[in-house]
């Protein structure tokens, strides 16, 4: 199984990007794991929040196929604790899912059309942070699930 975190705007944050590197490296030694980070809109000022948001999903839809499964992450989804997660990912490697795209959108969430591609939506909490922090929590968080799955130290209940 593959994974892609795919985001809209890059990482600039230095301390971000290195957190996101020291998992990065960590999480290459269990699945075949990428970033992909989609451009931020220009001039967004004459453009309406409904347009960002649909110019952001052409931009999502030209990054996934129809087989992918692909998990929005998103303030409205289902909140898991680390193990659930764990066993969510697992779920879809045991079901011999190849590729499963995690998505971050941009500043006004997703556009409808890709609530209704979606094939789940996952809050990482119920709080608001940064779509930077989040980057950085969703890989620490998948590194975790990941050492979960193969009985490792790192998680401890």
């Amino acid at each position: 199984m593959r994974i892609t975190l795919l985001t809209i705007g890059k990482t600039d944050e230095k301390f971000m990007k290195e957190g996101i590197d020291k998992y990065l490296k960590r999480l290459k030694h269990y699945i075949s794991f990428s970033v992909v980070e989609l451009p931020e809109l220009k001039n967004t000022k004459s453009l309406s929040e409904e347009q960002q948001k649909s110019k952001e999903a052409e931009m999502v839809f030209k990054q996934i196929s129809a087989t992918d499964h692909l998990v929005l992450l998103d303030e409205h989804g289902d909140t898991l604790s680390s193990v659930e997660f764990s066993e969510f990912i697992n779920k879809r490697a045991l079901r011999s899912v190849q590729h499963v795209v995690f998505v971050i959108g941009g500043p006004y969430g997703f556009d409808a059309s890709v609530y209704n591609r979606a094939n789940g939506k996952i809050a990482l909490s119920k709080m608001t942070f940064s779509h930077q922090m989040v980057r950085l929590f969703f890989v620490e968080q998948l590194y975790r699930a990941l050492t979960i799955i193969k009985g490792e130290p790192y998680h401890h209940k």
